[in-house]
């Protein structure tokens, strides 16, 4: 049975944002770190290489594989800021459409230019993310 190859680890969040190049997707990390720590009430610590997670969840899927993730998080991507939305996107249709320009993958919110977002509006989605992560999964 194969295991989420994304785990927490102990690499250093701040070595991690500070090597990104782009000026504005670190002042943007920063920014983020700090709304997502007060939506959790957890710190930001590194998952992989190259995300940054709040919070974990433990999930057991019908097949028998089980796992550990994040309840939020975000990557600084060359190509796009990427805000990981773990319920998906069904029920934050009218609270997008408020956003600001974006693309979704499955989990995936894919942000060219968080300047050109309504933080607010990200923020709610965000927590009510968290809250349904949170009760679904009886997590902290």
């Amino acid at each position: 049975m194969s295991s989420n190859k994304t785990k927490v680890n102990k690499d250093s969040v701040e070595n991690f944002i500070n090597s990104v190049d782009n000026e504005q997707k670190r002042k943007d990390s920063w920014d983020m770190i700090e709304l997502m720590e007060g939506i959790t009430g957890h710190p930001a610590k590194m998952w992989g290489s190259s995300l940054v997670g709040f919070g974990s969840y433990h999930y057991v899927y019908e097949s028998g594989r089980e796992g550990d993730f994040f309840l939020t998080g975000f990557s600084p991507r060359k190509t796009a800021f990427t805000v990981y939305v773990m319920p998906g996107f069904s029920r934050y249709e009218q609270q997008l459409e408020k956003l600001g320009p974006f693309k979704t993958g499955k989990s995936c919110l894919y942000l060219k230019n968080l300047d050109v977002v309504d933080r607010s509006v990200l923020e709610e989605i965000l927590t009510d993310s968290v809250a349904f992560m949170k009760d679904k999964y009886n997590a902290d």
